[in-house]
């Protein structure tokens, strides 16, 4: 490659395309906003923070999808994502959770907080080294290794999302809490086979029921969303659940 009048290649020089740097400007969109989550937390606003964190999620999902389709993957943008999760999906809630139910435990409860945040960041280390590579079949990947950190988080805010719901009473059962985040956190860095997306596959039988079913996802969301946000997490643990039992099934095969 020719190298220009500063000696570094001219590819390196040429202008780039605004583009080229969508899917890192919306991965840095989506840092910010798990960073204003935690202090939004610190603030009080717990609705807000909740929120904040969901909007990561979106644009988790948004940053992958741009970089694939305008061919802008590079191992910087791979690995400024996964900084940006480990603050959005792993700091931020395990902050959340700490400052709403785990505070009145003192050392204990922040102990339990760092587990699930170091979970997390476990969980993404793991999928930096094997370059996302979860399945040996070509095509989407048929299951994750492991719950990914997006619904790892959602999963560990699930006694918040109960607690804005008026179901919890802050501070209520912070060992009930502390087991869960341990689960929660077990489950990310574990080997289970847990569903991915791509992979499923809707009869054309069910087209309609899902298409109405998303108008009456919409209608809660806009009036019970902690209800709706909670029973996604439950509607996510039958996955799991399924899968263990079919994890024990070709274990004992």
């Amino acid at each position: 490659m020719a190298n220009g009048p500063s000696g570094t290649p001219e590819r390196e020089q040429s202008p780039l395309s605004i583009l080229m740097l969508l899917p890192n400007m919306v991965t840095l969109t989506g840092l910010s906003f798990g960073l204003t989550a935690v202090r939004f937390t610190i603030e009080g606003r717990y609705s807000a923070a909740v929120f904040l964190i969901l909007l990561a999620a979106l644009a988790d999902g948004l940053d992958g999808l741009l970089a694939r389709w305008l061919r802008a993957e590079s191992p910087l943008g791979a690995q400024l994502d996964s900084l940006s999760d480990f603050m959005c999906f792993g700091v931020a809630p395990a902050i959340l959770v700490y400052q709403i139910h785990l505070a009145q435990a003192g050392g204990f409860g922040w102990i339990i907080a760092m587990l699930f945040a170091v979970g997390a960041c476990f969980r993404l280390a793991r999928f930096n080294v094997t370059t996302g590579k979860t399945d040996d079949t070509k095509g989407p990947a048929k299951h994750f290794v492991g719950v990914p950190a997006p619904a790892g988080a959602c999963l560990g805010l699930l006694p918040v999302f109960l607690t804005l719901g008026s179901v919890l009473e802050p501070g209520d059962a912070p060992v009930v809490v502390s087991v869960w985040l341990a689960i929660v956190c077990v489950l990310m860095i574990s080997s289970l086979k847990t569903l991915s997306p791509k992979a499923v596959k809707v009869p054309r039988r069910f087209i309609g029921v899902i298409l109405f079913a998303t108008v009456i996802v919409i209608g809660l969301g806009f009036t019970r969303p902690w209800y709706l946000l909670a029973l996604v997490d439950v509607a996510y643990l039958m996955t799991l659940l399924h899968a263990v039992v079919r994890a024990r099934g070709q274990l004992f095969r």
